[in-house]
């Protein structure tokens, strides 16, 4: 397996200047694109559906449990005994603490999926899973969000009864939630994904291989 190259600390500390300055950038770059996600227009939102939860049937009002914010990740439905690699990935790295922190601050997380809770109630005992999940089977909730037969996360936001969507994201706009993806990307060797642009003889292999 191939290494980094070895340097003195003088040309190590010039090397990562120059980094910093291309990481601030970005930073930069994302606190405008915050910003212009703070300024988007939001759009009516339906509220007829009617999830499957463990304890019992609910709104998408509901789903909010009294807070202002509700970001719902939707989990692919590949049918029975068959479960999405990538969602369960993201699924993996949901922090429990983090929720809490969230409900603080007035953001409700839930994970919806279109299999049916039993299914989704099992796979969850499998994995150890403790963050909520409720089922969108039988509804076009799916559909609607324009996620269909994929994964997508939606913001939604609360005006009384009232509910509108206010973002959404998919494929690598998901990806940045990630906490494991994060620090991989700060690593020597990255994700260690064929997608990567990394040096010859780093090591790799396929994303969800």
């Amino acid at each position: 397996m191939e290494k980094p190259t070895i340097v003195s600390a003088e040309e190590w500390e010039q090397a990562r200047d120059e980094l910093l300055k291309a990481e601030k950038e970005v930073t930069r770059a994302q606190d405008a694109l915050a910003a212009r996600r703070r300024r988007l227009p939001m759009v009516k939102f339906a509220d007829g559906y009617a999830f499957d939860t463990p304890s019992g049937t609910k709104t998408l009002l509901d789903l909010f449990e009294g807070r202002g914010q509700l970001v719902v990740y939707q989990f692919m439905d590949n049918g029975p005994d068959h479960y999405c690699p990538g969602c369960t990935w993201l699924t993996n790295n949901v922090p429990v603490g983090g929720l809490a922190g969230l409900a603080e601050r007035g953001v409700t997380w839930v994970t919806v999926s279109n299999m049916p809770l039993a299914q989704i109630e099992a796979y969850k005992a499998r994995m150890g899973w403790t963050p909520p999940f409720v089922s969108s089977h039988g509804t076009s909730f799916a559909d609607d969000c324009g996620a269909g037969r994929g994964f997508m996360l939606s913001v939604f936001l609360r005006d009384g009864e009232d509910v509108y969507r206010t973002y959404n994201t998919t494929s690598r706009g998901v990806d940045r939630l990630v906490f494991a993806n994060s620090i991989f990307d700060l690593t020597p060797y990255g994700r260690q994904e064929d997608w990567e642009d990394s040096p010859p003889g780093w090591p790799q292999r396929p994303t969800y291989g």
